[in-house]
């Protein structure tokens, strides 16, 4: 599965919020602060699995998930670069600006 379709529901960036900011997290901490049923959990959690987005591993019988660098890394590596364009022009544009009050 393609990242980028991973991301489209705003569930699955609020599951990868969760384990940017609290780190390995099982189905049940997971589902614990959401609205959204376990069923369904489950089902968004396989496909940011899927997309390698994350990785679960089973600690005992509890399957935790964590947040794969490596897919963070390649999405941030391809978005930079737009960025950067954009951050140029609204710098240019801001340039622009101040020169027309000056």
């Amino acid at each position: 599965m393609d990242i980028f379709k991973a991301l489209a529901d705003k569930n699955r960036r609020k599951i990868i919020e969760s384990l940017y900011q609290d780190g390995e997290r099982s189905i049940k901490q997971l589902t614990a602060n959401s609205t959204i049923s376990r069923q369904a959990m489950t089902k968004h959690l396989n496909i940011l699995i899927k997309s390698k987005v994350i990785s679960a591993e089973f600690t005992g019988k509890e399957r935790v998930h964590n947040l794969n660098p490596k897919a963070v890394q390649t999405l941030l590596d391809w978005i930079s670069p737009f960025a950067q364009q954009w951050d140029n022009r609204l710098n240019n544009l801001a340039k622009h600006i101040g020169e027309q009050h000056d």
